[in-house]
């Protein structure tokens, strides 16, 4: 299991690398045409793949730093790292796309000239890297699964998604002299991203909290463990996660016989089997021999 951890890390990794070259170069291209063109929609897809160079940075840094081995003042070392580049990467999503809605607002009361061509031609090229970059990041990484990954990612899917706003908003000037579609392509785009990096920061902060893993039914977890023969009772039963990968699990088992070794082993093996979670720390109890009244901590 640690192997295949180390190599989905290594195929994220560099997946992360191949985007941040291409995100980071045609960034400078996509601000100076900005500029040039006078195109908030370009310049807020300018901002937001700012973001994503940065943020994909952060991403490589974390796992760079994520591998680094345990010590006795870091006892998981630092794979934590991943879930505040997480949200990092959520906060800046969020921050960005306010600030470009406020000004696309502002651009409705003052319009400005657009080099619609230019515009047009810069935003093609936006979207092309975009798919590029995102598809690579699907391919070769886990999006689903790692949360830093996946923050990653919806920046780029934000680059996306404002390539494609900039390009009918282009459109929309050439053709028809609708300098307002640059206004709102800016905002609906900026409505889009500020909900996917609502959900990052969300997911990231239940995880930085402890809160126990969305896809672990907790009750379940309880009745499972109940189900084997000698447990008696199960209490102080806590599951969080380290990183959105990395799931711990803790409980206290009172058993009928003194059947220490072989209730361990099977509560094990059904934690990993069932509930995919694989640092598992149980405290066995006899019945009848630990008054455990007083410590419990209910769930």
């Amino acid at each position: 299991m640690g192997h295949s951890h180390d190599h989905g890390h290594s195929k994220n990794k560099k997946a992360l690398l191949i985007a941040f070259v291409l995100t980071t170069s045609f960034m400078i291209a996509e601000v100076i045409g900005g500029f040039v063109t006078n195109s908030l929609a370009l310049l807020s897809d300018a901002g937001h793949m700012l973001s994503d160079a940065v943020s994909l940075a952060l991403s490589l840094l974390a796992f760079k730093l994520g591998e680094k081995t345990a010590t006795t003042a870091k006892t998981y070392g630092y794979k934590r790292v991943e879930m505040l580049a997480a949200l990092c990467n959520g906060v800046v999503l969020i921050v960005i796309s306010v600030y470009i809605f406020i000004e696309a607002i502002r651009r409705f009361k003052e319009p400005v000239e657009i080099a619609s061509n230019g515009m047009l031609i810069i935003a093609v090229l936006g979207l092309l890297i975009n798919i590029l970059s995102a598809w690579i990041l699907m391919r070769g990484g886990d999006v689903k699964g790692n949360l830093n990954l996946r923050s990653a990612f919806l920046h780029v899917l934000g680059d996306l998604l404002g390539s494609v706003g900039a390009i009918i908003a282009a459109l929309c000037i050439k053709f028809f002299g609708w300098t307002a579609a640059d206004a709102i392509a800016s905002i609906l785009v900026s409505i889009l991203v500020i909900i996917s990096g609502w959900r990052v920061t969300r997911d990231t902060v239940h995880i930085l909290m402890e809160g126990a893993p969305q896809h672990i039914n907790v009750e379940e977890v309880k009745n499972t463990l109940l189900n084997i023969s000698v447990v008696k009772e199960v209490h102080d039963l806590h599951i969080w996660s380290v990183t959105s990968d990395f799931q711990v699990l803790t409980c206290h088992l009172i058993i009928k016989d003194n059947e220490t070794q072989s209730v361990l082993k099977e509560a094990t093996d059904v934690l990993k089997e069932k509930f995919h979670v694989e640092h598992v720390t149980i405290q066995v109890e006899i019945d009848g021999e630990f008054n455990h009244s007083e410590t419990t901590c209910k769930v």
